[in-house]
């Protein structure tokens, strides 16, 4: 037997698993760069960040290998992702003010690519959920037309 992934080859599956990934992978960057650029001046977040971007780098190796059950997964980390970008974007701006401790990138640049994280995660959701209605998992098994027939059966065509 021979198994197919009929929907795997067409061009919108194919587009919308390499967006996911892409997204997944600029959203791991983006919460990279601001906790490094923030390491100094986070207080409790640190072990949050740090597990969003293991998680985010794990759930694109899965969609590269056409794992269709990390987009719900997805998808729903990336709202909670995007409610605290949108929580916290704001607060960098509060930080750009004389008597705060600045952080090693700027607070404005910082709070900037909060924020540019929020639209981010609403595409991924969108495109997750895409995906997850294309049906990656659709499997059909056909005969390998030079195989032996399995016992039991006739030939498929008289010798």
């Amino acid at each position: 037997m021979i198994i197919t992934h009929p929907n795997r080859d067409k061009a919108v599956v194919q587009a919308t698993r390499a967006t996911v990934v892409l997204l997944m992978l600029a959203t791991a960057a983006l919460v990279l760069i601001v906790t490094i650029g923030g390491w100094s001046v986070l207080e409790g977040a640190k072990p949050i960040e740090i597990a969003y971007v293991a998680v985010y780098l794990t759930m694109a190796f899965f969609a590269v290998r056409w794992n269709r059950g990390v987009l719900p997964v997805t998808a729903a980390l990336a709202v909670l992702l995007a409610i605290f970008a949108l929580v916290a974007g704001p607060a960098w701006f509060d930080r750009d003010k004389a008597g705060f401790a600045q952080p090693s990138l700027d607070a404005s640049l910082l709070g900037l690519l909060t924020l540019l994280i929020v639209p981010i995660q609403i595409l991924l959701v969108a495109f997750a959920m895409r995906g997850f209605n294309q049906g990656w998992n659709v499997e059909l098994e056909r005969r390998d037309p030079g195989a032996a027939p399995p016992p039991g059966e006739a030939a498929p065509y008289p010798a």
